[in-house]
């Protein structure tokens, strides 16, 4: 049974511990979810791929959710999600609708344009809200607004060494 398997067990309640900052007498350690990253690394390598101008959590949630860790699925299914998001006016039609999805907790605005994209093109059995929903809340989105910035600047120091 799923309680017996130790590899799921073990999946599911793994961490990674990184030393973030340190002095004399302090250390702050980041701890991370195993399965966040996985993709972590994947979901940076698009980002620059599309010069950083499509959110990190969106990335995620679109190459560990709906393309089970598969790039080549992932960039086909963004070029489609903003293609439409310019189509018949996509954008305001969220817009109207942004506080139904805040009342339930889905602050990710680029998150729900994409859940409402995935329910229109039958990408998903779900309604939007509820595939929000479980995306944000229950799994969790692992990037925060200063991760943007941080990690743009690792990713082009790294491409400036490797042009090196």
């Amino acid at each position: 049974s799923f309680i017996h398997d130790e590899k799921a067990h073990k999946e599911l309640l793994s961490w990674n511990a990184k030393v973030e900052s340190e002095d004399e007498y302090t250390q702050m350690i980041l701890l991370t979810w195993v399965k966040y990253d996985e993709f972590i690394d994947q979901t940076l390598e698009i980002s620059l791929m599309w010069n950083h101008c499509i959110d990190l959590n969106l990335i995620y949630v679109v190459l560990n959710y709906y393309c089970k860790g598969n790039i080549e699925k992932t960039l086909s299914l963004l070029f489609e999600f903003e293609k439409w998001k310019l189509k018949n006016n996509n954008k305001q039609k969220y817009k109207v609708r942004m506080n139904e999805f805040m009342e339930r907790r889905c602050c990710n605005n680029n998150v729900n344009l994409f859940c409402i994209f995935c329910f229109e093109k039958d990408i998903t059995v779900r309604g939007d809200i509820e595939d929000a929903m479980i995306t944000t809340i229950n799994n969790g989105l692992p990037f925060i607004e200063k991760d943007k910035y941080l990690r743009r600047t690792q990713l082009d120091l790294k491409n400036i060494l490797f042009e090196l």
